[in-house]
């Protein structure tokens, strides 16, 4: 897919789709899907086989027994979790390792868990959903490769994504949320997942969705999510902005945030004991 004119005159590189992830894109949109097939795709590459496996033994899935295989992994958690941390491993590999992009990776693992499942729980396309959570933050990735002596130093002084964006306009003419959203075309995401990466900041931020945004189901769920991994006390009265805005039940959105969160406090417990 076309990435924004306007960042074409930047020089800003945008990473390349590994070409795994080509192939399970394509693998994932056949009316009738293959696991066998999948599972051998993720498997014949030794290193993205070995974080995918290490991704599904942490405590963020909570599974009991340890998982050795990809096509355990596709048993015991599904087709869409699975290619997800396939997606958010081969996203992490198309970047220099860097300490100071640890939380943004950690986060995205988190938040796409979260909105996959908030998805699938309220009828919004669950993989765009989830994928929208893993790609949300790497506009930062696609910064600090490009500026690495600077830009640890605006994620430091930033007090929050809002002045972030601020700071990365004055100092490269874009911002982490817009070179996001251009990651997610060239990569073939949704467009509803498109979209929500491009205003992620601004709707987290001012609890109001632009009248330009159509799909606005993954959005709402990005702001429940944002909101879940920052300062939960909030989630009532921001669910009750944000839920009308995007004609999902408020109740409902409500009831599916929490049993999200006590999927995960029961997964770390399940880890601690």
């Amino acid at each position: 897919m076309p990435v924004d004119p306007n960042l074409r005159t930047l020089d800003i590189e945008i990473p390349t789709q590994p070409e795994v992830l080509v192939q399970l894109s394509m693998l994932m949109s056949e009316e009738d899907i293959d696991l066998n097939a999948i599972s051998s795709l993720v498997e014949t590459d030794m290193a993205l086989a070995a974080a995918v496996l290490k991704a599904v033994n942490s405590s963020l899935y909570g599974l009991r027994g340890r998982v050795q295989t990809v096509q355990q992994a596709l048993t015991y958690l599904g087709l869409r979790e699975v290619s997800a941390i396939t997606f958010e491993m081969g996203l992490r590999a198309a970047f220099p390792p860097a300490a100071e992009l640890e939380p943004v990776w950690q986060r995205a693992a988190e938040r796409g868990l979260m909105m996959g499942r908030m998805g699938q729980m309220l009828g919004v396309d669950p993989w765009a959903a989830h994928s929208a959570g893993l790609f949300e933050e790497c506009g930062k990735a696609v910064l600090y490769r490009h500026a690495p002596s600077h830009y640890p130093a605006m994620l430091r002084a930033a007090g929050s994504d809002a002045e972030l964006v601020q700071l990365e306009r004055t100092a490269f003419g874009v911002s982490h949320d817009a070179l996001g959203a251009a990651l997610c075309e060239s990569w073939g995401l949704a467009p509803a997942a498109v979209a929500s990466v491009r205003h992620h900041v601004e709707v987290q931020a001012t609890l109001q969705m632009p009248d330009t945004l159509q799909r606005r189901g993954i959005s709402a769920i990005s702001t429940i999510a944002s909101v879940l991994l920052s300062d939960v006390t909030q989630l009532e009265t921001v669910t009750h902005e944000i839920a009308p805005q995007a004609s999902l039940d408020e109740a409902l959105m409500l009831r599916a945030a929490r049993r999200i969160t006590e999927q995960l406090e029961t997964a770390k417990e399940h880890e601690r004991g």
